[in-house]
């Protein structure tokens, strides 16, 4: 257990921290999961909105901390292809 009140002070601050990324890191993946859903439903256009809305939700988090830059970068590559599959 913490001892100085310095020590209580971060583990309230980290408790906070943890809350907020929490929700943030469910927002981002309920975005992904409607472009997963329009993409295995095949409807492309579906896809497409769902992806556009995706993308700046999935670089917020980047910006904020949540998300390594590079694994939003690969995550959106890889739906961008996923989505440009659909139309062959």
């Amino acid at each position: 257990m913490a001892n100085t009140a310095s020590a209580k002070k971060m583990v309230r601050k980290i408790a906070r921290r943890t809350a907020v990324n929490k929700s943030r890191r469910s927002r981002v993946r309920s975005f992904l999961r409607k472009v997963e859903e329009a993409i295995s439903a095949g409807d492309k256009a579906a896809a497409e909105a769902a992806f556009k809305s995706a993308q700046p939700e999935l670089h917020r988090a980047a910006g904020n901390g949540v998300f390594h830059q590079k694994t939003v970068a690969r995550k959106l590559s890889r739906l961008s292809a996923r989505i440009k599959a659909l139309a062959a």
